[in-house]
């Protein structure tokens, strides 16, 4: 069974993020655009909000390739 998603910001999003090889590459307002170092992964834009909501992180996670379990180990 898969664990239920967690309840993130998305300051902690990304510094998960950065632990897999993703770099801040610019800010516009509260969005903040990703870009992994080896180009092997999509570009992403994370907003700076308090919680993310679950479709968003989700889909983070998809475009990642993270499971649920990665993603909370990596918190």
């Amino acid at each position: 069974m898969t664990p239920k998603l967690p309840v993130v910001s998305g300051l902690n999003c990304i510094k998960a993020l950065e632990k897999i090889g993703y770099i801040v590459i610019r800010q516009k307002g509260s969005h903040i655009r990703l870009k992994d170092k080896g180009g092997k992964l999509p570009p992403l834009t994370v907003p700076d909000h308090n919680e993310l909501r679950p479709g968003l992180l989700r889909k983070i996670l998809n475009d990642t390739n993270l499971t649920v379990e990665g993603f909370i180990s990596l918190l």
